[in-house]
Parts: structure tokens; sequence; C-alpha cells
């Protein structure tokens, strides 16, 4: 009998990964049922059967924009840490180091049968403006729980590199900016109001002292799931930027995300309907104040480095577009992003509230 492969299964031999199950005593026989998974993630996302039981294999692209083995062993190794914590996540069920296998590392976890709002809510939570509440206070709630985590206890001691690790961010950056002159007809950073002024606020402004902490490194509302039947999180997905570092960053990078005073969608690039009756980000902070016990007395400053930061992302997706690697439609609505974020950071350096 022929099976559908669907698209992206190329890069899984399931003779070769049924074999490697075979020794991690992962079940017998056919690999069946199996379905990509889709998602903002460029990395590939098979769910499958084995044995009668459910598994997501996770795995590189063919062409990673960076060593996709290195990433998946990372994320394998903070889900293997989280193992037992109260941080929603999915859990780690095995996974291969060697890229003998597959041609790159990977690793399997259990299903998850969450929703990403930004896709769209079910019933019990789009026709609620209480249950959105609980779902945005859930958010918050699984972020302080990361910054909790013992990460020298769980293992994660050599994860990353927090000596200096604010210094490094804002400089880091404002080269990332200077190097997209590369890219031939991107008209240059005088199209992104104050940047150069914003670079130089962060540098003069940034906090002297830190306390290190385990770090999602890309939290916002599309890399988390929600429960089908109850306004909370099931999981926080995608740890391929973790690291060791500042976890307020994680928080100035919510922030930058969420939606302005009165469900305000002009200035973030995630949009989510219905907004009404998600906390406001005063909220936010308060709640995370509350359980980490950390000082946000510096919090404008992560803040507007998120806004920085993302903006100078987006505009490198322009400049490639200007080049003609990449749609120009998209590229010129991610510049129009980067500039809506950079007057959000003037705003709030400004002392303005949104």
């Amino acid at each position: 009998m022929t099976i559908d492969r669907p698209h992206g299964i190329e890069l899984v031999d399931l003779g070769d990964l049924a074999a490697w199950m075979d020794g991690q005593d992962l079940g017998t026989g056919p690999i069946v049922d199996v379905v990509q998974l889709t998602g903002g993630s460029q990395n590939v996302l098979l769910r499958f059967k084995r044995s009668g039981r459910e598994y997501v294999l996770r795995r590189p692209p063919l062409n990673p924009r960076h060593d996709g083995s290195d990433t998946m062993r990372r994320e394998a190794r903070v889900l293997k840490a989280l193992a037992g914590s109260n941080v929603p996540h999915a859990g780690l069920i095995a996974a291969c180091d060697a890229a003998s296998v597959l041609g790159a590392a990977f690793y399997l976890m259990e299903p998850l049968d969450g929703f990403n709002a930004a896709v769209g809510m079910p019933p019990l939570h789009a026709g609620s403006p209480d249950a959105r509440h609980a779902m945005g206070l859930s958010v918050i709630e699984g972020l302080s729980r990361i910054a909790l985590i013992d990460y020298q206890a769980v293992g994660l001691g050599d994860f990353g590199k927090p000596e200096g690790f604010l210094e490094r961010q804002a400089r880091r950056w404002m080269k990332q900016l200077e190097s997209y002159g590369e890219f031939t007809g991107w008209p240059g950073s005088g199209g992104l109001p104050d940047v150069h002024a914003i670079g130089d606020w962060l540098e003069l402004n940034r906090p002297t002292t830190f306390r290190p902490g385990l770090m999602h490194g890309d939290f916002h509302l599309k890399n988390v799931l929600f429960r089908q039947d109850a306004p909370e999180l099931e999981a926080i997905i995608d740890w391929e930027l973790s690291t060791i570092g500042d976890p307020l960053v994680d928080l100035g990078w919510l922030l930058a995300t969420w939606p302005g005073r009165g469900g305000d969608m002009s200035q973030t690039t995630i949009v989510i309907q219905p907004w009404d009756g998600f906390p406001e980000a005063e909220e936010l902070v308060e709640v995370y104040g509350r359980l980490t016990g950390a000082d946000l007395s510096n919090l404008n400053w992560y803040r507007v480095f998120a806004c920085y930061k993302l903006a100078l992302i987006l505009e490198g997706s322009y400049a490639r577009a200007c080049a003609g690697k990449a749609p120009m439609d998209i590229g010129e609505r991610l510049h129009g992003n980067a500039v809506r974020l950079l007057g959000r950071a003037s705003r709030w350096i400004e002392g303005r509230r949104t």
C-alpha cells in the first residue's frame, strides 16, 4: 500500500526513524498516521503513531539559517531540564544528538492539542472577556515560572554566557543594522525614524546589574498554546532561542508585542481577535513583579530594547526584499511594522504609556 507522504516528510526516513526508536524501546512495528504540523516555525514537525502511542518529531529544515542540529540539541536540553517543573511545556520523550540517523539532530516530544490564539479561538475563549483575561494572566504566570527556574540546579549552568550579557545586546543589533548595507537597493537606516537615537539611549541607560536566569528568547503570544477546555496555558513552545541571560529581556519582548491600551493593535506585529478582556500591560507587569520578586525599576529599558531589536530584525527582511531575495510586499509590510515599533520605543523613552 502506498502512503501519501506529507510535504516535508522527505526529510524524515521513516524506516531509519523506526530503527532508531527500536533502540530506544519506543514501540515496535510501522510508523503510521503521519501528519505534518504547521506553525510559525521553519522547523519540520511531524505527528505520528507507533504501537498506539502518539509522538511529535521536531527537526531542522533542509537549509537552516543557523546550525540546525545545534538548535535541536539545545531545545531538547531545555525540555529535559524542565521535566517535573511547573513551566508548561511539551514533555521530551527522547532526543537524538547525532545527524547520522535523519541527517540532522532531532527529538521526540509528547503531542499537544492546544490552540494558538493568533490563529483563532474556540467558542469558550472567543465568547468570554473573562476567559480572555484569564488567558492573559496565564501567559504572564508562565513567563514568571521560566524566570524562577533554578537553571544551575536543573543542569543548565553552562547553557549560556550571562557575564556581560546586557552589554552585548544593543551593540550587537547596531552592528546588525549596519550590515544591511550589503543588500543592493536598501535605502538605508534613514527610513527608520530615530533608530540611532534609540540605540544611543539604550547604551547610555543600560542596567548595570541583573539576576541571571533561563530565558525563552522569543516569548510572545504566538509561542504559547492554550488549552481547549480552559483559559490557561497548555504549553510554551519554540525554545530554539533559549539561553541563560537576563529574564527581563523576555518580559520586555512580551510587552513590545502586546497591544496598547484599549486593545490598540497598531503598534504590534501580533493580532488577536477578539482582544477585549485581555489584561493591560500594567497588570502583566504587576503580576510578574509579584510572582518573581524581580527588580523592575529599569523595566522601560527592556521594553525599548525589545522594540528596537524586533524592528531591526524586521528591517533585515525588508533589506533582503530590496535586493530581490524576498517578496517585496512582505518586505514593505515588515518595514512598516519596524517603523511602528520604533515609534513605540520613542514614546516609551519620552515617558508615554503606549
